[in-house]
Parts: structure tokens; C-alpha cells; sequence
């Protein structure tokens, strides 16, 4: 049951009506989010709403523009007559941090971006990394308001990955296999920073990176629950899952991979795309080589958005 009532409806019609570029605060009482809105222009025809979610260690900030400066998707989005939204997890960005932030979970960020889509009304979700669970479960619990999913190399459900030890020593023994996902085991007491080091190897490894602009990049990554680490890596046992993936069924879904993301080697999202019974597209076998993790700032990201795009008019969203 769609619990948004009169008051989100009538938020739903002064956010998608009003002029200019905004943001406001949507999500949970005890984990609210800020959010960017990025309308369309004037007079553009209307198509379904997109909301773009950042994956771990990141902000919103890598939808809004590149490092290099160059008009990031949600202004690409916006342009071909869509609303998009671009929120932060909570504490990240400029969404509060609250002190249970080191035991803040992946459910209690999927039940943030809900009550979000309970203020705007069905929209397609677009999510990068750690926010696939996000997406397979918010899908399977209110198919209502979500018209389409798009994963930009979205962690896999729980379902589908290893149940790995809660040890520390177990898990760096694993740090390079690629089918555990080159899992990182982080203590629950204090948020995890990740370091340049790290930020290079995972996310900045392409050469379609704008490696000029790293210190730039770089400067935009936040400090990550732990909590929320462990259960991208199914440490415990304890990753988000799907009761019933046919649940899914209805709804478009297009997983898109590059092919020098260290974590997701061609098996892992096929496999992902093959469970859903979503469409998946290798980039390589579209004749597009050297994107990695951060497609959506790498230095072809306008030609990756026209495909995404081409995929949602051709779905009817």
C-alpha cells in the first residue's frame, strides 16, 4: 500500500511544477537525506522522473558534475525533459550524520529513498555500487514506485553472493578475489575513510578517468558506515536480500558494466542481470572500452547516458 498521502502528493505537484533548480529534505525521520532537483527545461515534454543514487564513499555530488567540470548526467537526464533527483545517504554529503552512524545499515538507507519516492511519486531508480541491494529491495517491497531500474555496476543481492566469515583475518586473505567481490572487512565502532591509495586502484583505474582532476575526485569521498561495508560484502551473512525475485519481474531493468571495474568482472553482473531477468550490457560488446566504476564521470559519460537513455525511451519510461 502507497502510504504517501494528501501532504506528499501535494509536495509531488509543487516540486514537479516549480521553475529553476531547488533541493529540499525528504527521507526518515531518523535518517533524513538532502536532495538536489534538477528540472527539465520549460515547455520539455514530460517523461518519468529519474532518482540517481551514489554508491559507498561518495555523495550525490558525482551525478551533479564531473571533476573536470563537465555537466554531469543529472543535467543530461534533465535535458531530454525529465525530472531527476539526486540525493544523499544519509550522512553523507549533506544529509545529517547521526551518532548511530557507524551502525547505519543498507535497509535504513532503502527505507530513506522510499519515503522519497512516497514524496514524488513513481520514478525510475538509478543506482551505482553499494545501492544495487538498495534497488532490488525497495523494488520487491513497493513495486508501486518504481517504474524501472537502472544499475550502474550494482552490488548483486545478497542472494547471490557468499555468505563470508565476520573475520578480519579471513576476509584480507580475500581482498583480490573477485568472485567474494575483493571484500574489505571494516570494525563497526567508528566510520571507515578510505584512502587515495584505495580510491586509485577501485575507482580511478581507467584510463577514461579524468586523472587531472583526481585531487579534485578525490576530494569529494566521505567517510562510510562500516556497517554498510560489511553488508555490501556479505560478511556474515548479513547482505541485504530478495525473498522472491520474481517479484521483480514486471519491472525494466538494464545493469550496465565497464570492463576494468575491479569488483565487477563480466560473470558477477551477468549473473546479477540473469537472476532478474534484466538486460545487460557489457560495454565492450556495444564497442566501448576503458570505462570502469565511475562511468557516470569518466571522459565518455555523455556517449553512456545517450545509451541509457535510448534504453528508457525504448522501455516507455
Amino acid at each position: 500500500m502507497n502510504k504517501a498521502g494528501p501532504v506528499a502528493s501535494a509536495r509531488r505537484t509543487d516540486l514537479l511544477c516549480a521553475q529553476g533548480p531547488s533541493c529540499f529534505y525528504a527521507g526518515t525521520e531518523a535518517h533524513p537525506i538532502y536532495v538536489d532537483h534538477v528540472r527539465p527545461p520549460a515547455g520539455a515534454a514530460a517523461k518519468t522522473p529519474v532518482v540517481m543514487v551514489h554508491g559507498a564513499a561518495h555523495t550525490g555530488a558525482c551525478y551533479m558534475a564531473t571533476p573536470d567540470l563537465r555537466p554531469g548526467w543529472a543535467q543530461r537526464f534533465a535535458g531530454t525533459g525529465r525530472h531527476v533527483f539526486v540525493p544523499d545517504w544519509p550522512g553523507h554529503g549533506r544529509s545529517p550524520q547521526r551518532p548511530d552512524f557507524p551502525t547505519l545499515g543498507t535497509e535504513d538507507v532503502a527505507n530513506s529513498l522510499l519515503a522519497l519516492l512516497e514524496e514524488i511519486g513513481p520514478a525510475v531508480l538509478l543506482v551505482h555500487s553499494a545501492s544495487g541491494p538498495m534497488a532490488w529491495w525497495m523494488t520487491e517491497r513497493r513495486p508501486n514506485l518504481i517504474r524501472a531500474v537502472v544499475g550502474i555496476a550494482p552490488g548483486p543481492p545478497a542472494n547471490l553472493l557468499k555468505d563470508l566469515p565476520d573475520d578480519p583475518v579471513a576476509i584480507a586473505a580475500l581482498r583480490d578475489d573477485s568472485s567474494a567481490g575483493r571484500p574489505v572487512h571494516a570494525a563497526e565502532d567508528r566510520p571507515v575513510w578510505l584512502n587515495a591509495e584505495f580510491a586509485a586502484a577501485s575507482w580511478a583505474n581507467t584510463p577514461r578517468f579524468p586523472q587531472a582532476a583526481f585531487k579534485h575526485y578525490f576530494a569529494s569521498i566521505v567517510a562510510e558506515s562500516p556497517r554498510i561495508l560489511n553488508e555490501r560484502f556479505n560478511i556474515g551473512g548479513r547482505g541485504l536480500r530478495v525473498d522472491d525475485p520474481n517479484r521483480l519481474c514486471d519491472h525494466d531493468i538494464l545493469i550496465v558494466t565497464g570492463e576494468l571495474d575491479p569488483r565487477h568482472p563480466r560473470e558477477v553482473d551477468a549473473a546479477t542481470a540473469a537472476w532478474f531477468g534484466a538486460d545487460f550490457v557489457w560495454l565492450p560488446d556495444r564497442g566501448i572500452t576503458g570505462n570502469g566504476h565511475m562511468m557516470m564521470i569518466e571522459d565518455n559519460s555523455d556517449d553512456l547516458a545517450a545509451l541509457i537513455l535510448e534504453w528508457l525511451d525504448s522501455a516507455g519510461c
